[in-house]
């Protein structure tokens, strides 16, 4: 059997003919279908008889239906496959021989002749049994052509068919409860929000300088801050030691505003402050560069969305109020998740305040000696906490600042999920630097497990982009098991003995005592 587009290459006429337009479309409603074409054949094209065939016999055209969208005809010796219809009548003209698709009464009525109903095939037809369903294909009957089920097979069938039905009902009873329990578990948490939210507006904020310190407050905290109240609470928390205004922020934005169109009008001036227009210009397109990759996802901080002008205008700012520091790649995070809570204005006097903390200012300036003392402190409550899976990066000589530095720059919101991200900075702001670290000796708790498996390159993959699926429950709950504490020392009595250590080790090793 051929189809329409091979009905040339069944006439055997010059295949090389250009093709002629396909059949128009025909149904039971009476409409024709013409199939027009050349000797060279196009779609329903015919060719003349050839020897030995009269043409008297040419109409009558054998139909076999084969599907609901084709036919096979046979006229002559040559086949021919067109749209449905039960009756063809075919004419020769000048050049062409036409084939018209009619229905059968039409047909009957024009030429005389009965349409012959196709023979009956052997072959077992597709729409002879469509299974609608898996029911049908376990419990119906197989088709006439095929052997009948056994008893045996029978039964195992509905068995197999009952089981599988019983499954379905576990599965669909295990998900309804899942979704139920998550449901629950989110108006509950939507419940703790809103009481949490109507105690920290009405009791907490306004004794803030009484109620911080309390036991009450402390948990509240720990618990999570009301996103409504998270911006003016972070505020207190980093404090305005720096004395920033509103007012002086204008005028930073200004010097920035004005500095970015001098450099697009030249090149060649030094900066009067000393810092370089090249340095300057270097740090501009960084920040640029940086806003892109921040939060890609989000899109609110791409080009065009509107958190993008905001955050170029306060990072801009930035590197003008603090020009010995300027602009550090991973500052945009830190200003990102201001922004996203608090208004323009106090979102850059908490970035510059919290940026000023000794820690973020040893790492923003690349404080190499400060920086190792944080990491020696951070390697003591790990030996502590974690000892197997201390000695475990010791034989892969693994340092903290491969994974560290990164946390620590973007304060986890390039590494956890922002909602995540939002809860540890939360309790940042309660406890200081310290909770920093804890959080990431919580991150290896979560996952020591998974590191103990793993050899220096994968570690250090996995650390560097920590699954998505983490929860704030689970890390917390390792966050909590975390202590603090080293013999009867904490966090501020180990990091001033490290760095005594280092300072006396300095002298030691001093060209002038060695002389």
């Amino acid at each position: 059997m051929v189809g329409p587009e091979d009905a040339g290459g069944c006439s055997g006429r010059n295949p090389k003919s250009p093709p002629v337009p396909a059949p128009e479309s025909a149904g039971q409603d009476g409409k024709m279908i013409r199939a027009t074409g050349g000797f060279g054949g196009g779609v329903g094209a015919v060719g003349p008889p050839e020897e030995g065939e009269e043409e008297d016999a040419l109409p009558m055209v054998v139909a076999t239906l084969l599907d609901s969208h084709s036919l096979t005809c046979k006229v002559g010796r040559r086949g021919l496959s067109l749209t449905p219809g039960l009756g063809f009548d075919l004419s020769r003209g000048e050049r062409n021989w036409v084939c018209v698709v009619l229905p059968a009464p039409e047909y009957e009525a024009r030429t005389g002749r009965a349409c012959k109903p196709p023979p009956q095939s052997s072959r077992r037809k597709n729409f002879e049994f469509e299974p609608l369903s898996t029911t049908a294909l376990i419990l119906e009957d197989r088709p006439s052509n095929l052997p009948a089920k056994s008893v045996e097979e029978a039964l195992r069938h509905r068995q197999e068919y009952d089981e599988m039905v019983a499954e379905a009902k576990k599965r669909e009873i295990k998900e309804a409860h899942k979704r139920k329990k998550i449901m629950k578990e989110r108006f509950k948490q939507e419940e703790n929000i809103a009481n949490a939210m109507v105690i920290w507006i009405n009791e907490i904020l306004p004794n803030w300088e009484v109620m911080r310190s309390t036991r009450r407050v402390r948990e509240l905290w720990w618990q999570g801050l009301p996103p409504s109240v998270r911006g003016k609470v972070w505020s207190l928390a980093v404090g305005n030691e720096l004395n920033i205004t509103p007012e002086l922020y204008e005028i930073f934005l200004s010097r920035a505003k004005e500095r970015c169109k001098s450099l697009s009008e030249t090149s060649s001036e030094n900066d009067t402050e000393g810092v370089s227009i090249a340095d300057r210009e270097a740090s501009l397109e960084l920040i640029k560069l940086d806003i892109s990759r921040t939060f890609p996802s989000l899109y609110i901080f791409q080009k065009g969305g509107p958190y993008h002008d905001v955050l170029h205008s306060i990072l801009g700012a930035y590197t003008c109020y603090r020009p010995d520091v300027g602009y550090v790649q991973g500052m945009s995070f830190i200003a990102a998740v201001l922004i996203l809570n608090l208004e323009e204005a106090d979102a850059f006097i908490a970035f510059a305040n919290l940026l000023n903390k000794p820690c973020q200012l040893a790492f923003f300036r690349v404080d190499h000696s400060m920086m190792l003392k944080y990491f020696a402190t951070f390697e003591v409550f790990f030996e502590e906490n974690l000892s197997k899976l201390f000695l475990h990066f010791k034989s892969y000589s693994l340092t903290p600042d491969i994974y560290l530095i990164d946390w620590i720059f973007t304060l986890y919101s390039k590494s956890l999920p922002l909602d995540l991200a939002c809860r540890v900075w939360d309790v940042f702001c309660r406890d200081g630097e310290e909770f920093l670290f804890r959080t990431g000796l919580g991150i290896l708790r979560l996952y020591e497990d998974i590191l103990l498996q793993m050899d220096f390159i994968h570690i250090a993959q996995f650390l560097t982009k920590l699954p998505e699926d983490i929860t704030s429950e689970k890390l917390f709950s390792c966050i909590a098991a975390i202590q603090m504490q080293n013999s009867t020392k904490k966090w501020p009595q180990v990091f001033a003995s490290v760095m005594k250590d280092i300072k006396e080790g300095d002298k030691n090793n001093s060209p002038t005592l060695k002389s």
